[in-house]
């Protein structure tokens, strides 16, 4: 009994890679190959037969990003592909974040195009045998660019799809950095009404705060000395579509009280302008500090804060869901080794398990930078536990408390001889001390923060048990 045929659409604006593709995939029988020219096309051709495998190349104007963005969002039991520049490592990125499952390098090779459209059949026949939504693999393997199988992600994407769809409240994603903020704001974004318009990223951290109001707001003509000509804002861009304010715990006070104004009445003057422009905008803050904290030192208006948080989102650090670790890790070794030959493929069991014990202060960033790092340097297929960086290993026996000789572990155990109640205190103090500057790479201010600890008492501590030294010891490389 012959199988139904599966159908492939690929969309590209040059006829030539269109019936080239096309030609070589009709060389298998149980394919049906469509084609279209542009993404508009493409949507028609959605709408009317069932698609099992798209195939979109990057566009200009981001048109090939917003159509897997679309796939990924209103017709969840396809597999997206993209189809990107070799070598184009932000393209690629890129890609993922808008939802694309696997790519393809161009120019085209036949045995890269065939492989990848069987991996992507692969993957829509598992999930057809394992009844499971295509969505439900999305949130395994890459749920609009943010990877987890742990459960509390699996919370997080139930939540991102139920915010997401009500498209008018504003959401406050708080999470560490490193976690991902930005790929949230991405999926709200993606999976929300206003997906058609621009999601316009703010960064309030990065740009200085004399250019941010200019920068948020636009200005007129002659607002101040060097402005020769108006320019409109980032919210005017952002208009019918979402405002992503990163690091929203870094905008100065007077700035704060014009983005309530936003909030509360929708409009805004730019910089030299006493004329409201009315605005239709989404706004998704984030940030890596306590925003309760900063609202009872005055550092952030209360009225601000409760005007944000509608809908809060917090991101688990990576050292909550440790289960996922491995899932990142194949992700990211297959991110960094596409345009390689041989090199690093797997990691070992046991340095999977030596990552599982680090504190990853970092978080997904940090461990993202290790797999490129060894990607680039390791010229075995697997990565053991010798090829790891020292302080991954160092703080692995830091935390299991492994019984090493005096000379290779900082922490020396009490002698055999009699241990006495104080003795044991203070070895716990000195692992507590050293646990906290290494989540916190070094930093006492917000170390002396996690231990509930006086910045003062802390740096006494460290000071007289000579903890410097040993942090130092286990940072080097």
């Amino acid at each position: 009994m012959s199988h139904p045929k599966k159908t492939i659409l690929v969309v590209d604006p040059e006829p030539e890679k269109r019936e080239y593709v096309q030609h070589l995939l009709q060389e298998d029988k149980n394919l049906n190959v469509e084609v279209a020219p542009d993404p508009e096309a493409a949507r028609n051709i959605l709408e009317r037969i069932k698609v099992h495998v798209l195939l979109a190349p990057s566009f200009p104007n981001q048109e090939g990003l917003e159509l897997l963005e679309h796939v990924a969002g209103h017709h969840k039991t396809i597999v997206p592909v993209a189809c990107l520049p070799s070598g184009d490592q932000d393209a690629v990125v890129r890609a993922l974040n808008a939802g694309a499952q696997y790519y393809i390098n161009t120019p085209f090779q036949p045995q890269e195009v065939w492989l990848i459209i069987q991996r992507a059949l692969e993957t829509f026949e598992k999930l057809a045998q394992q009844g499971t939504p295509d969505q439900e693999l999305r949130k395994g393997d890459g749920f609009y660019g943010i990877v987890g199988a742990n459960k509390e992600m699996h919370k997080l994407f139930h939540l991102i799809e139920k915010i997401a769809e009500e498209g008018e409240s504003t959401v406050l994603v708080q999470g560490e950095s490193g976690v991902g903020k930005e790929l949230v704001a991405q999926a709200l974004h993606a999976h929300s009404p206003r997906q058609n318009e621009r999601l316009v990223p703010v960064n309030c951290a990065a740009i200085p705060q004399e250019l941010l109001e200019s920068e948020l707001f636009g200005y007129e003509k002659g607002a101040f000395t060097g402005a020769n000509q108006a320019k409109k804002g980032r919210l005017h861009y952002a208009d019918k579509g979402t405002l992503f304010l990163d690091e929203i715990g870094d905008m100065p006070p007077a700035l704060q009280a014009k983005l309530l104004r936003v909030l509360q009445e929708k409009e805004f003057e730019p910089v030299g302008s006493v004329k409201p422009h009315k605005v239709d905008v989404r706004v998704v803050a984030a940030t890596r500090c306590h925003l309760e904290e900063e609202v009872n030192t005055g550092k952030f208006r209360e009225d601000l804060y409760y005007r944000l948080s509608v809908v809060p989102i917090r991101i688990p650090p990576l050292r909550e869901r440790t289960d996922d670790i491995p899932v990142l890790l194949e992700k990211f070794i297959h991110l960094y080794q596409r345009n390689r030959v041989g090199s690093l493929k797997r990691f070992s069991s046991e340095a999977v398990e030596i990552l599982k014990k680090y504190s990853w202060p970092g978080n997904v960033r940090e461990l993202k930078n290790l797999v490129q790092r060894l990607s680039i340097l390791q010229e075995k297929e697997t990565v053991d536990i010798q090829d790891l960086p020292e302080k991954y290993i160092a703080e692995a026996e830091l935390n299991t408390g492994s019984e090493s000789p005096p000379q290779e572990n900082p922490i020396s155990a009490a002698q055999e001889t009699e241990i006495d109640f104080n003795t044991q205190v203070s070895e716990f103090e000195d692992r507590l001390i050293l646990q906290a500057l290494i989540a916190t790479n070094g930093n006492k201010k917000q170390a002396a923060k996690n231990l509930n600890l006086k910045r003062t008492t802390l740096l006494e501590k460290i000071k007289k048990r000579n903890l410097d030294k040993l942090y130092l010891q286990y940072i080097d490389e």
